[in-house]
């Protein structure tokens, strides 16, 4: 006998079915990618909806761009966004802040220098995009993951 504690949600989307296959995915249309089909569902879990649009990023860029494939599961190409989709529910502060830094640097790969100016009237930082160059807040997450390869969580 099952006992529900909560009762799903009338219409609720299904579980979204990420899976790496480009000819699944380029037979998608509009609307109807994975990474939409993951953000409905984690707008129906109770996801805040700004959070719920970097996850769809975060999904389609690792993908789309050919981030490494232990860096791809993590994004949710592994378990169909379950892992992202908890994280982002209990640490929405952290899944916002790893998310942010992972597509600032395209998985990794790259990211912005400092500026080199000096005064309140330089930039934050530098407009032009390195490769191979970490900020110190990427490098931290770097190691974290490679610390704990089976999960992009606090």
């Amino acid at each position: 006998m099952q006992i529900l504690l909560t009762v799903p949600p009338q219409n609720s989307p299904p579980p979204p079915r990420l899976q790496p296959d480009l000819n699944a995915v380029g037979a998608c249309s509009f609307g109807g990618y994975p990474w939409d089909d993951w953000e409905r569902y984690a707008l129906a879990r109770g996801l805040d909806a700004e959070l719920a649009g970097l996850g769809r990023l975060l999904i389609r860029e690792a993908f789309n761009h050919g981030w490494e494939s232990w860096l791809q599961k993590l994004c949710g190409w592994g378990d169909d966004g379950q892992a992202l989709l908890a994280f982002a529910l209990r640490a929405p502060k952290s899944a916002s802040r790893h998310w942010d830094i992972l597509m600032r640097t395209d998985g990794l790969r790259g990211d912005y220098p400092p500026s080199r100016g000096f005064g309140a009237a330089s930039p934050a930082r530098s407009t032009d995009w390195t490769w191979g160059f970490l900020r110190a807040d990427a490098r931290r997450l770097l190691a974290k993951l490679q610390a704990q390869p089976a999960t992009l969580h606090d």
